[in-house]
């Protein structure tokens, strides 16, 4: 497996995910969200998972908006929308997948 590395030449620590529809992107860096998001959409799908959250912080929100032009582009969402008080508030989104 390729070693990613940050600006300073350390390689990036492996983060576990576990598939539930929850998506924490708070340990990632935004430039791994055009591969993150894309593939965690694919495995929830093969899980049968049809509604998640992915939690991008509240912020300036810059990462909502690439989070945002990302599910645009992205075949397999239905729709989506920034989570209610329940759901993480405008620091998260709710996706609804295709079946």
């Amino acid at each position: 497996m390729d070693e990613e590395y940050d600006k300073d030449g350390e390689e990036d620590a492996a983060v576990q995910l576990v598939i539930d529809g929850v998506l924490d992107l708070h340990p990632f860096s935004p430039k791994d969200l055009k591969y993150l998001i894309p593939d965690y959409i694919a495995e929830c799908l093969e899980r049968n998972i049809l509604e998640l959250r992915i939690i991008h912080g509240k912020g300036k929100g810059n990462i909502r908006r690439s989070v945002h032009a990302l599910l645009d582009r992205n075949p397999h969402v239905q729709d989506y929308r920034t989570g209610d008080l329940d759901s993480g508030g405008w620091g998260a989104t709710v996706v609804l997948l295709k079946k």
